[in-house]
């Protein structure tokens, strides 16, 4: 029985199976990473012809409801954009969750404490949509990094903002060149608007240039990276790899270029921007890591044009960005026991990130993490890995999210809360969980 005949999805034409299975989508019935049939075999279960069924399948990755690769055929995409009754996994007693990304909350300010000494606006309709301190706040830093400031605005989370300058360049059918293996939830965006993934292959330094070299050449009209403490990787751009991407597209004045400096004070590591001298390009920074992942903030940066689209569209939606939490960013901005906070924390970070890398290397576990929050693992394949893990008390991240065609598996480990102790204790099980596993080792 395929999954279409168990879950009786009937239809009379593209669109009404296109709805269908978004229907069993959103109800819980076909879950991410669950395979279709073939078209044929699908053709055949609902009465179709092949070729209804290929535009109908067509649609339905168009909006990112699936995705084809090859090998692989047909599956509901990781993260459909569809509202649906999906939950995360349950974690089991006792079990240690390095799976999920998060800051640790022990080293975030106290938001309360910021907030009572914040005198809250009442902000009314008409007037400035940024807080013109908490601008002039940005701009002194983006400037401390090499990033013209001059024109900003303040959106709702780093992604929000790579949204919207998408959506004020591209059209769907455009090629994006990102970094793979990549964040997941950019993937997820990127599909629902109906744009095509041109993967760039990275190494510990960021993208590869020959690689980004081949995605130009593939008809990119766009290009996003994190030029520091990639997800899931760790990767950092160094000044020599920055110099020569930024070579690279120097001669191709008409594509969008957009970093992603999600972790920004607490990556770790020094920006590289590629921004300089760019005709068309944008900055985001969030303040999710450094502050708390509720404070859906972050500073869009980018050329004059871009900004006013950005700012166009948004003022057609929401207007503005709520001005208390500009008003609680800039409080906590200007304390100087929350920037010497946020220092510590890039520094425990690290030295958390650095320990597992040291624990692993000296087992002889080949393992990244150049900056950030993450561990990026190679292993020979994911869902033993994991399963084999999970049986010892951890639970780690399944690379397959994370991963598009030619990256090899590998598992994500979220160190940011990771202890001294565990660090050992956890490289010695992965160690021993890759050992029979024939997983790539270095000496």
């Amino acid at each position: 029985m395929t999954v279409i005949k168990q879950y009786r999805i009937s239809a009379a034409s593209a669109a009404e199976l296109v709805s269908g299975i978004e229907a069993a989508v959103a109800a819980g019935k076909l879950i991410p990473g669950e395979p279709l049939p073939s078209v044929r075999r699908l053709a055949e279960d609902v009465g179709l012809s092949p070729v209804t069924v290929s535009a109908a399948v067509a649609e339905l990755r168009r909006r990112g409801v699936v995705v084809t690769e090859q090998r692989r055929g047909t599956r509901i995409g990781p993260g459909p954009p569809l509202g649906s009754p999906r939950t995360s996994l349950p974690i089991p007693q006792g079990a240690r969750d390095l799976s999920r990304g998060n800051p640790d909350p022990e080293l975030l300010p106290d938001l309360a404490a910021a907030l009572a000494r914040c005198a809250l606006p009442k902000r009314l309709y008409g007037e400035a949509p940024v807080l013109p301190e908490l601008a002039a706040h940005a701009r002194e830093q983006l400037r401390a990094d090499g990033i013209d400031g001059e024109h900003l605005c303040i959106v709702s989370g780093a992604l929000d903002g790579i949204e919207r300058v998408l959506q004020a360049h591209t059209r769907p059918g455009d090629r994006i060149a990102v970094e793979n293996p990549g964040y997941a939830a950019l993937y997820d965006l990127l599909r629902a608007q109906g744009l095509l993934l041109e993967p760039v292959a990275i190494d510990d330094r960021g993208m590869l240039p020959d690689a980004l070299r081949g995605a130009l050449d593939a008809g990119a009209k766009a290009l996003v990276l994190t030029p520091r403490g990639q997800n899931p990787t760790g990767a950092a751009l160094d000044a020599t790899r920055a110099q020569e991407l930024r070579e690279l597209i120097a001669p191709q004045p008409e594509l969008l270029l957009i970093e992603d400096d999600h972790l920004w004070s607490v990556a770790g590591s020094t920006l590289h921007t590629l921004s300089a001298g760019r005709e068309r390009w944008a900055a985001t920074r969030s303040v999710a890591k450094a502050l708390g992942p509720d404070l859906r903030l972050a500073v869009l940066s980018g050329d004059a044009q871009t900004l006013a689209r950005v700012q166009g569209r948004q003022q057609c939606g929401p207007g503005w960005v709520s001005n208390i939490l500009q008003t609680l960013v800039l409080e906590l901005w200007r304390d100087a026991d929350v920037s010497r906070q946020v220092a510590h924390a890039a520094s425990v970070y690290a030295k958390r990130r650095e320990r597992l890398l040291e624990q692993l290397a000296e087992r002889g576990v080949n393992a990244h993490g150049t900056s950030g929050l993450n561990v990026w693992v190679p292993v020979g394949e994911e869902a033993g890995v994991i399963g084999a893990l999970l049986q010892r008390g951890w639970v780690l991240a399944p690379g397959t999210p994370y991963r598009l065609a030619d990256s090899p598996p590998a598992v994500r480990v979220t160190t940011a809360t990771l202890a001294e102790e565990e660090a050992l204790a956890l490289a010695v099980d992965l160690a021993e969980v890759l050992r029979p596993s024939g997983a790539s080792r270095s000496g």
